[in-house]
């Protein structure tokens, strides 16, 4: 699913800047030095080296102007960001980083495809994991292939490959990842042990969900065990996510023809239909899209459903529920899991110098445990949650540090995750044209839900030919 602003919480609250610009416009402040050269221009006066793969000489003089800077209105993550941009400077004092705002989310299609079509994107621009075709399609991104080496990224060896994979086209690499999130079993832990269930062993298997959910329904008052979408192209995200866990997929591995019409995609469906009809533990309201199951987890209604773990933040901080009130387990079936998530990429025709700085805050601010938007401990005393698992990135010796500060200074019980961090499960990426292709299967997730003699084959071939339409029209 395409990342929403509730998707990627760390990613809006690390992109701030010392200058403080609106959405519309970048105006300098004096304090900041000099305004932004074009992207293309190299400064004479500054270091600089013709080896793309060493890294920015800090005599380099370089101006960068990067989006998706927080709003005055969130004030620690601004703070934060201030004093990461000091610390930065102490290295490359010749750096100057401009920032710009936008009012709502960072990224907002009409907009960002407006500012692709005209190359008015900043130096240094905000995306999604879904939008590289879009940006290699109107020439927006610089290749930083040579620019990102272990010498530049100390941490490049310990970032999972499945996650550079999605931002590589042709075997050049587009962008840096920020963040990002993998799919599991989001589940109610008051519900869980109300129910006479274990809420520290969430279930593993569609089978266990099914039966987890009927104890769960039988506690009666309006509680459903398990709930999904079936509108506004998520429930289609829902079902890519079963069929992944199942070690299914949705488009052919040429990217030609659907691949969700096999025993695995009527396995899916049959069991839904399965709990919605025959044991009632998906409650009467169907048509639901994404808020909506978190309204009802917030409010001790649901039980369990498929969410990715910012979703616990967005139920705390926007609907007032506890973060003792949830936990997460593995996708169901455990084979591989959808996943998301943000990135930066560069404007093409930047300066080697131009990359070069980019590379290095990037790498500071989003790459470095311990750093930047790693710094737990002063997350914790800004008073920002700290301890979800995520971003899941990192592997190797990156991800135990990165798991150790995180726990040492978590404000929410880490614990209550235990079974989703110690059962890692491959992350897969969203199939091409994903939102076309969600859309069309909303059909197969509202046909079974809301029609009790739903056939799921018939559901699954109608699908399948306007699936095969859509990949066909290129």
């Amino acid at each position: 699913m395409r990342s929403s602003w509730f998707r990627s919480p760390s990613s809006p609250r690390r992109t701030a800047a010392v200058c403080l610009v609106s959405a519309l416009a970048l105006t300098s402040v004096a304090a900041c030095g000099t305004s932004s050269s074009k992207s293309g221009d190299n400064n004479p006066t500054g270091g600089g080296s013709s080896d793309a793969s060493a890294p920015l000489d800090p005599k380099a003089k370089v101006t960068l102007t990067i989006d998706c800077m927080p709003p005055a209105a969130k004030a620690a993550q601004l703070k934060e960001w201030n004093a990461d941009v000091k610390t930065f400077n102490k290295t490359y004092p010749n750096v100057t980083i401009q920032g710009r705002s936008t009012p709502g989310q960072c990224e907002e299609p009409a907009r960002f495809t407006a500012a692709l079509k005209a190359q008015s994107q900043p130096d240094v621009f905000y995306t999604y994991f879904t939008d590289l075709q879009q940006v290699l399609d109107n020439n927006g991104a610089a290749d930083i292939t040579a620019y990102v080496n272990n010498k530049t990224v100390p941490a490049l060896g310990d970032i999972d490959p499945n996650v550079l994979g999605v931002l590589k086209q042709g075997g050049k690499l587009y962008g840096v990842p920020t963040s990002n999130y993998r799919m599991g079993l989001l589940i109610n832990r008051k519900l869980f042990t109300q129910a006479g269930l274990d809420p520290n062993k969430p279930p593993t298997t569609w089978d266990e969900v099914r039966t987890d959910a009927k104890a769960i329904a039988a506690l009666g008052k309006g509680i459903a065990g398990y709930g999904d979408y079936s509108t506004a192209n998520t429930g289609g995200w829902h079902f890519t996510a079963a069929m992944y866990g199942l070690g299914g997929d949705i488009v052919s591995s040429d990217g030609t023809k659907a691949a969700f019409n096999t025993a695995l995609g009527q396995q899916i469906v049959n069991n839904l239909h399965a709990m919605r009809w025959n044991d009632n533990s998906m409650g009467q309201t169907q048509l639901l899209k994404w808020g909506d199951l978190q309204k009802q987890m917030a409010t001790d209604k649901l039980g369990m459903f498929l969410a990715a773990p910012d979703d616990i933040t967005y139920m705390v901080q926007q609907l007032g529920a506890k973060y003792d009130n949830f936990g997460m387990g593995p996708i169901p079936g455990g084979k591989a899991t959808l996943f998301g998530g943000n990135d930066y990429m560069i404007k093409k025709g930047s300066s080697p110098d131009k990359i070069k700085a980019a590379i290095a805050w990037l790498n500071f601010e989003t790459l470095t445990p311990g750093k930047g938007q790693f710094e737990y401990a002063r997350t914790k005393v800004d008073g920002l949650p700290v301890g979800l698992p995520q971003p899941a990135f990192f592997t190797g010796a990156s991800k135990t540090k990165d798991d150790g500060l995180k726990t040492a200074s978590a404000t929410m019980p880490v614990e209550n995750f235990k079974a989703f961090m110690d059962n890692p499960v491959p992350g897969k990426a969203e199939p091409p044209k994903a939102q076309e292709i969600y859309k069309v299967l909303d059909n197969v997730m509202s046909g079974v839900l809301t029609d009790k003699n739903a056939n799921a084959g018939a559901l699954l071939s109608a699908a399948e030919k306007q699936v095969n339409q859509v990949l066909a029209n290129g």
